[in-house]
């Protein structure tokens, strides 16, 4: 980086601490009664003006957050292309990656996961206090229900339960954000981030069940439940809309439980869509100026995913695929050549032939450095929608070459990593189990790609667990690097666990036979005329974020003159104008808005296009096929156990002791039980480390192939 460019980027970080200290104090002084005091002058004031307390409100409450996208996507823009290998300390490595718990039940927990848990849960205390407090100085009865002083009492903590799962909301879109992630700036993934919309969507629930049962409660115990459970109040809270939200939440919150979602993943996919029910009666139920605390999620969502759809279209081909023992299925797409992404990078598949509505994630196996017209990705096939892919493939297979038609696909992504983290280590040990082999292959593929420009660690091993033979065809990728070692600026070290087979006297060359039982299909009808392009460029998205903010803005004060044109300044108008209507105008200036940014979205996607695919040779595909017999002597270095699992505490030793004076990263991904045996290995570790001083210090990473 030059100075300038330093310079700039820490000017855009310094911008981005500033705003979101500001939003979070802002959240702080929200439940105090100066806050309320001040915030009503303000108000007032601001509808003697053109932008109204509507336009204050997203001012204040939800531009803030859009405002740190924006700048963000800027930042990674600024830091696109340029990879470093910066040495850090190993104290400060510890600190932000290693494990500190690591639980069955709570899962692997680092030190600042730690620390914004218990900051986030003295912030919901806190406001909770607050306003609790503040209520119980100044009970005021309801002219609606004859409430004694503990029913009274009881009603007010039922509402402010309802106060803290709206903070729950506001926080809960954000983690699930892919071209718009406010989370990449911090290294984190939406892959990775996607546990922490997980946590928040589980509080949200139990603050808002709690809320609601409660108010049933006192309802029913005041002999009112029949007359207030069927309100539609023309000004206040909509009784029945929040009656609503509560159910719909709940049906989402349920049929997402990793009992339902791992079994029946389609009901998990679908009812996950009624969230536009939830978030609309949410609005009717709290009122926009409640709305606009939580919008802002809300609005990078719903502009995110506008985006994603266009970034998705039009459709591409698929050039080739494999199937390989196992119900192991390759596909390889075509893509643009200048569309580049790190290692590590997800795509999400849409085959219309299999599903018009189903998207699932995948880890790119290939690099955009080493192939310039095609990705690849891999697919263990175990639920419905990937049984059906290896199906279609099959029958495609069965019909003569004439007759074979391309099968179109929709490719969303690919989205990664900002900066290769792996970069600044001097030894990576790779673990991997199952599917979970899929993100290192493509960090395998980087390091031997002589177009790679990135000095990469001298030395990687890694250790693959399976539970039959026939699935070290995923490594199929790999093959040549396993077979040759002399051509490789790193050392590759394999250790392959069998664990649900015992033979004996088998080595990596008798498993390669494996790789000879793979179908290729290779596809010479087009289906579409378009390679995958990926999603533009983060200033370009950066740019639409605060064009569709500006186009809000502006369509939701026309409305409000024009409807209302008082702008609700007076009482009189306040109690004419029911509050449900005031909420669709603010949907209606949100739709008009995310139109003109669609059409922003669709001119800049139909400008980079270019028709015609490029021609894949043959060579090209079977390239990855080919395994080099000068170099079987390789083999040797490799190490193949069956019937046993590994065993990590006796791993890490031996690696520690082999990589003298190194930084070792440690990176994980596979079943959640090998990730916490992983992880407690690191972190035996690291206590040895800061209790000996010993000189290789492990480095903990994670990552996530599943959704």
């Amino acid at each position: 980086m030059t100075s300038s460019t330093t310079l700039l980027a820490a000017i855009l970080k310094l911008l981005i601490i500033f705003l979101f200290a500001g939003w979070v104090a802002l959240w702080l002084l929200k439940p105090t009664q100066i806050w309320t005091r001040k915030w009503k002058q303000i108000e007032d004031s601001a509808n003697n003006t053109i932008f109204g307390y509507y336009g204050l409100g997203f001012s204040v409450y939800t531009f803030p957050v859009i405002a740190i996208a924006i700048i963000g996507l800027l930042l990674l823009d600024l830091k696109a292309g340029y990879q470093s290998r910066s040495a850090r300390s190993p104290s400060k490595s510890n600190f932000f990656s290693n494990p500190l718990v690591v639980n069955s039940t709570l899962g692997i927990l680092s030190s600042i996961e730690i620390l914004v848990a218990f900051l986030f849960i003295v912030f919901l205390a806190w406001t909770y206090y607050s306003r609790i407090s503040s209520d119980f100085k100044k009970l005021v009865p309801y002219k609606s229900l004859k409430l004694n002083t503990w029913q009274l009492k009881y009603h007010r903590v039922a509402t402010r339960f309802g106060l803290l799962s709206e903070a729950c909301l506001a926080l809960l879109l954000l983690p699930i954000l892919r071209g718009l992630a406010v989370f990449r700036v911090l290294g984190i993934q939406f892959e990775a981030s996607v546990r922490y919309h997980t946590w928040v969507g589980t509080a949200m629930i139990i603050f808002a069940t709690i809320h609601g049962a409660s108010t049933f409660l006192v309802w029913g115990i005041s002999h009112h439940i029949q007359d207030e459970i069927w309100k539609w109040q023309k000004t206040g809270r909509i009784y029945l809309a929040g009656e609503i939200t509560l159910v719909v939440g709940l049906v989402i919150w349920v049929t997402s439980l990793p009992q339902i979602r791992r079994r029946k993943f389609e009901i998990f996919y679908y009812t996950h869509h009624f969230y536009v029910i939830f978030l609309v009666f949410f609005l009717f139920h709290g009122g926009d100026r409640h709305f606009y605390t939580v919008f802002p999620g809300i609005f990078l969502f719903s502009l995110d995913k506008l985006i994603r759809i266009i970034q998705s279209s039009p459709k591409t081909c698929m050039v080739s695929a494999r199937i390989f023992p196992g119900k192991a299925v390759e596909l390889i797409l075509p893509k643009d050549p200048e569309l580049k992404y790190n290692p590590t990078s997800v795509i999400f598949l849409k085959i219309p032939t299999i599903s018009h509505l189903q998207w699932h994630s995948f880890s790119i196996i290939s690099s955009s450095r080493a192939d310039n017209h095609i990705l690849s990705v891999i697919i263990k096939c175990e639920g419905w929608w990937t049984n059906s892919l290896h199906d279609l493939i099959n029958a495609e297979l069965d019909k003569t070459e004439d007759k074979r038609k391309g099968i179109p696909v929709a490719i969303e992504g690919p989205y990664g990593p900002a900066s290769l983290d792996f970069l600044r280590y001097d030894t990576l040990l790779l673990v991997a189990g199952g599917s979970g082999i899929t993100p290192f292959l493509s960090i395998l593929a980087e390091a031997n790609s002589a177009a790679s420009k990135s000095k990469f660690p001298s030395r990687i091993q890694l250790v693959y667990v399976i539970k039959k033979a026939e699935d070290f065809c995923l490594l199929h990728s790999i093959s040549h690097m396993l077979l040759n070692q002399s051509t490789k600026s790193f050392h590759l070290n394999l250790k392959l666990f069998v664990t649900r087979e015992t033979q004996a006297g088998v080595g990596i060359r008798e498993l390669l036979n494996e790789f000879f039982k793979a179908r290729t299909l290779q596809v010479n009808s087009v289906c579409s005329n378009y390679a995958a392009y990926g999603p533009e460029s983060p200033s370009w998205m950066a740019a639409i974020a605060g064009f569709c903010s500006i186009t809000f803005l502006i369509f939701l004060i026309c409305f409000n003159h024009i409807i209302i044109p008082s702008g609700k300044r007076s009482k009189m108008d306040k109690e004419k104008t029911p509050s449900w209507v005031v909420d669709l105008l603010l949907i209606a200036a949100f739709v008009l808005a995310l139109a003109c940014s669609a059409s922003v979205a669709g001119f800049l996607r139909w400008r980079r296009l270019k028709k015609g695919i490029p021609q894949i040779s043959h060579r090209e595909i079977e390239a990855l096929d080919l395994c080099s017999d000068e170099a079987r002597n390789a083999l040797e270095a490799h190490e193949v156990y069956f019937g046993g699992r590994p065993n990590f505490k006796e791993i890490f030793g031996k690696l520690r002791n082999e990589s003298d004076g190194s930084n070792i990263g440690v990176l994980v991904c596979g079943p959640e039980s090998m990730k916490e045996s992983v992880a407690l290995a690191c972190k035996q570790e690291s206590e040895n480390f800061n209790a000996k001083r010993t000189e290789s210090f492990f480095t903990f990473h994670t990552l996530n192939f599943t959704l």
